[in-house]
């Protein structure tokens, strides 16, 4: 059992953490764990709970202290991570967290709060009257503590699936500034910054048998157990307003420009996703090790990552694609994690305009066939026309009514057009073309 690598007694806290869920447990904690061990500093992190006093009751009996479980094909390693100091609870105790956000050893504050705890309206603008009840005033009352006190900038840095998400916070923060403390708006915008990065790891939920194997490989019972996989990735753009972990000794990327591994993880990882859950489907898998294991499916989601997805990005230095594929189909062999292929195929009308339908459009373009991913959107179009209904039930998609209406008014003459063409449901840069409107054809057979 490997235990932290430093004194933790002596550290201070360095880092205010908003949503210290299992993810950021697996991810953001686990990495500054191991940068305190490499390089030392005084990086421990106070988490937030914004709502939930779940998190806190688990980790703060535990003096923050909790085991992360690396599941893979070999077996479970365990690890003690020591990383978290302890854990606040905003609605109880919102003086002690503005306090740790203006202290002059506070350098970073990072963000896992969903997409919703950035209270966006429909059209992208801050929805004011929820951000009042989220992070935004205790930043920003942190924020006029540090001007005041001379304490300095911050790093702040969101760690959400979010595109351009180190942008987007800048932009909302200063739109909250604007509306209740425009004052501050020169000062953070000299003196912070909000790096975007990107993160990904697949966090399950810990399992009563995990929870029992973890007690008896400690000795104890653990409340904070955290399970993930051996596959990390997290790419930070090097914008920091002041000293920082040292992330780049233990894996972590610090590069110029994020976006062309947002777009690498977009095309490649989620397009072959979502290729495997839904030809997986058909072939009559339920986890996505199965489905690559399938000797039809590996070459199907390997050459669309690697023919198909891979020309079309333009790679930042230092971004070696044929690896990240390497890495990804290795990623997705491990049989421990048991990611089911049903809960990729949710809302893929969201999702696919991104994932397949960019792809198709960048090849277009350059002249480029692209089987894979017509044979996959045959396979999603099988998908709501209910072709798997009778095993996993109704088709789970905000616009599944809309599609299964135009497979009934179209049926598979016309459903490509339908969905893909000008006016078509899911229309975008990429129009079918005759030979494209084939292939599909093909995959979908005659059956209306």
């Amino acid at each position: 059992m490997a235990l932290p690598g430093y004194d933790r007694t002596a550290a201070r806290v360095g880092i205010v953490h908003f949503g210290l869920g299992a993810f950021t447990r697996a991810h953001q904690a686990w990495y500054t764990d191991r940068a305190m061990a490499a390089a030392g500093g005084n990086w421990l992190t106070l988490g937030v709970s914004l709502r939930s006093p779940e998190v806190g009751a688990q980790l703060n009996p535990q003096d923050g202290l909790y085991t992360l479980a690396v599941r893979s094909g070999a077996g479970t390693e365990r690890q003690v991570i020591g990383a978290v100091r302890k854990v606040l609870l905003a609605t109880a105790e919102r003086e002690a967290v503005v306090t740790a956000l203006a202290h002059a050893d506070t350098h970073v504050v990072t963000f896992t709060v969903t997409e919703k705890g950035y209270c966006r309206k429909a059209d992208g603008s801050l929805d004011l009257t929820l951000a009042d009840a989220g992070f935004y005033p205790l930043v920003a009352e942190a924020l006029a503590r540090r001007q005041a006190t001379g304490a300095g900038g911050l790093t702040l840095l969101s760690c959400d699936n979010l595109a351009d998400n180190g942008h987007q916070l800048r932009r909302l923060l200063l739109e909250y500034l604007g509306e209740r403390r425009a004052m501050l708006i020169g000062w953070v915008e000299r003196h912070c910054t909000f790096p975007c990065s990107m993160v990904d790891r697949i966090v399950p939920a810990t399992t009563a048998e995990e929870r029992a194997a973890a007690a008896a490989a400690l000795g104890l019972e653990d409340h904070g157990l955290v399970v993930t996989e051996p596959f990390s990735q997290w790419v930070i753009e090097d914008a920091f307003a002041g000293p920082r972990p040292a992330w780049e000794q233990v894996g972590a990327e610090i590069v110029a420009e994020v976006a062309p591994y947002e777009t690498a993880k977009l095309r490649m990882l989620n397009g072959a996703h979502s290729a495997l859950a839904y030809c997986g489907l058909l072939a009559g898998h339920s986890f996505v090790h199965e489905a690559v294991g399938d000797p039809l499916l590996r070459p199907l989601v390997e050459g669309l990552m690697r023919e198909e997805a891979a020309p079309t990005i333009a790679a930042a230095p230092g971004q070696d694609l044929d690896r990240y594929a390497d890495a990804l189909l290795e990623r997705f062999a491990n049989p421990a994690l048991n990611h089911k292929l049903i809960q990729i195929a949710m809302d893929g009308s969201q999702k696919i305009p991104q994932r397949w339908l960019a792809t198709l459009a960048a090849n277009r373009q350059r002249g480029r066939a692209c089987p894979a991913i017509l044979t996959a959107v045959a396979a999603w179009l099988r998908h709501v026309r209910g072709d798997n209904a009778a095993r996993w039930g109704s088709v789970d998609d905000p616009r599944a009514a809309e599609l299964a209406a135009a497979w009934a008014a179209h049926g598979t003459a016309g459903i490509v057009a339908a969905v893909f063409g000008p006016d078509g449901l899911l229309a975008s840069d990429w129009v079918p073309s005759a030979d494209d409107s084939a292939m599909i054809g093909v995959a979908l057979g005659d059956e209306d």
